[in-house]
């Protein structure tokens, strides 16, 4: 009898299993389709309303470092920059590949009120030149530096002090103010 009774336990165990298993795999594929929608929806409305420009920004040594600019084509008023250094890649690399993830990271915001979006990898990182190091540190004093020692010493300051100064000076119908985020 305990046999018995074990054995059906065990079915109506397997039973239920086998459900959840069939809901949970209907389930995943129905958020991986709604995800994948989301994401077909935010890359078209990009594609609208900004034009896509990658540019290699020449740091003060000499180093090039990769930069996706994201520049909205509504050209009657002068707009800010919003700057993103990261070392985890600005991709989809490629002037024709919008990202299709803004909504979900809430950079749809400043999109929306047409910020020049920029994201660069940082020194050594994806597509930039140079060596990575994990939070490159400050060099304090450096602003007293002469000549071919002042060239060459960076760090995460002077990088950032490059890349606004290179798109403020490069990119059109930018009002001079930047905001990093």
């Amino acid at each position: 009898m305990k046999i018995l009774y074990l054995f059906f336990n065990f079915a109506a165990q397997f039973n239920f299993m086998k459900k959840l298993l069939l809901f949970s795999a209907f389930t995943f594929h129905f958020s991986l389709f709604t995800i994948a929608q989301a994401t077909n929806q935010d890359s078209i409305w990009l594609a609208t309303h900004f034009t896509k420009v990658e540019r290699m920004i020449p740091m003060r040594d000499g180093i090039k470092l990769f930069t996706a600019i994201y520049i909205p084509k509504y050209e009657t008023e002068k707009h800010p920059f919003l700057l993103n250094r990261t070392p985890y890649s600005c991709a989809p690399y490629g002037e024709n590949n919008f990202t299709g993830r803004f909504s979900s990271r809430g950079d749809s915001v400043y999109f929306h009120r047409n910020y020049i979006m920029v994201y660069q990898d940082v020194r050594g990182r994806y597509m930039s030149e140079g060596v990575f190091e994990d939070v490159r540190p400050f060099i304090s004093g450096k602003e007293k530096l002469k000549g071919k020692a002042k060239a060459t010493t960076v760090d995460e300051a002077s990088d950032t002090y490059d890349a606004i100064d290179w798109l403020i000076k490069n990119v059109k119908n930018n009002n001079g103010n930047v905001g990093v985020f």
